[in-house]
């Protein structure tokens, strides 16, 4: 092998070291800016207030203070609406609660469809202004939900009526709508196959 050969491999070997830094310093990068990218995109999302899958911070704290308000009752009422290939329904119509009582509703939902299926709920209040004063401890609206062809599921929504509801608000009513997220995929044939 000549001088220039060895020279020129070691220069090779040199780049490609460099090249390797280079990369390795890329991807850490690439690393830290998705892992920023989480709490940035929170921090965005409660500014302009945007964000309403995303459950706000409820502390044990401000459980554990509530009061249960006996002395009334609020009438809360629950709707559901699709817009895609579900049957989804909450398991009863109404309840009745005293602002501050920790509460449990289940709604169900069916993909009718024979392949998964990626979906989302988004809730909605009426009157209005009692969105701020329903907190919700779990929901199946805080996350996508996957569901497997013609599966069933029940989801339960933990909530509580803030003690600070005013006196005039005596029914809530809860709705929310259930829709397919992403693109559909390529349904498979349901000739022959049964339905649930």
């Amino acid at each position: 092998m000549s001088e220039d050969e060895t020279g020129a491999g070691s220069k090779g070997n040199k780049l490609n070291a460099q090249m390797l830094g280079k990369l390795l310093v890329v991807a850490a990068l690439m690393f830290g800016f998705g892992y920023a990218l989480v709490p940035i995109y929170k921090q965005i999302c409660e500014l302009t207030g945007v964000n309403i899958l995303t459950p706000k911070d409820i502390s044990v704290k401000e459980i554990s203070n509530s009061q249960i308000d006996r002395s009334r009752e609020v009438t809360i009422e629950f709707d559901a609406n699709t817009q895609g290939p579900w049957r989804f329904r909450p398991t009863v119509a109404s309840m009745k609660v005293h602002p501050g009582e920790m509460t449990q509703v289940v709604y169900e939902v069916v993909n009718k469809q024979s392949y998964k299926m990626d979906a989302q709920a988004i809730p909605s209040y009426a009157p209005q202004q009692a969105a701020n004063y329903f907190k919700k401890m779990e929901c199946f609206c805080f996350k996508q939900q996957t569901l497997g062809p013609n599966e069933a599921r029940q989801m339960p929504v933990v909530f509580y009526i803030d003690p600070a509801l005013p006196k005039e608000v005596k029914t809530i009513t809860l709705s929310y709508t259930f829709f397919e997220v992403g693109v559909k995929p390529q349904a498979v044939s349901s000739e022959g196959q049964g339905r649930s």
